[in-house]
């Protein structure tokens, strides 16, 4: 039994920032691998970034240059700064804990957290 809580969604001006943050609790495994997911209206889930517990990451290309993801193992939690947003990274996100070998579907879900992008 996992949970997952997601905070620091909300609403921004393009080229603004904003941090999420997903803690987790738990039976938790060190070897899981976290991440951040996102989906629009209209479009199906997306990987944004993931992070292994040894800090190894793998990003969209869309954000690439813009997001850094990270994590602190102490406090199972996962991280992921956004700059420059732009109206098109206006998504619900979603956080995603997993086995390394496992895919995500196999894993946990957060509930989700508004991001929204806009003038």
């Amino acid at each position: 039994q996992v949970q997952l809580v997601e905070s620091g969604g909300g609403l921004v001006q393009p080229g603004g920032s904003l941090r999420l943050s997903c803690a987790a609790s738990g039976s938790v495994s060190s070897r899981v691998v976290m991440g951040w997911y996102r989906q629009a209206p209209g479009k199906q889930r997306e990987l944004v970034a993931d992070i292994t517990s040894g800090g190894s990451t793998n990003y969209a290309d869309s954000v690439k240059g813009r997001f850094t993801i990270s994590r602190d193992n102490a406090k199972k939690t996962v991280y992921l700064q956004m700059n420059s947003l732009n109206v098109e990274d206006t998504a619900v996100y979603y956080c995603n804990v997993r086995g390394p070998y496992d895919p995500p579907s196999f894993g946990s879900w957060g509930q989700g957290t508004q991001v929204t992008v806009s003038s």
